[in-house]
């Protein structure tokens, strides 16, 4: 099975995903939003960004 996106509610009663991977292990999470539509808004920009997005090592400060 390949990763996929899960959608949900916290206690607080705020809306939240988080990314897993095929294996079932959480590989990333989003904030808290205060709408189902938000998180799904944010869904959609991880889908859109993350291929191409660049990784900054934050020990070294190089992109």
């Amino acid at each position: 099975m390949s990763g996929h996106f899960e959608l949900y509610q916290d206690k607080a009663g705020k809306h939240r995903f988080r990314l897993k991977a095929g294996n079932g292990e959480i590989i990333a999470v989003g904030e808290a939003y205060n709408s189902k539509a938000s998180a799904e808004k944010g869904i959609a920009s991880v889908k859109a960004n993350a291929a191409e997005a660049p990784v900054k090592d934050m020990e070294t400060g190089k992109k």
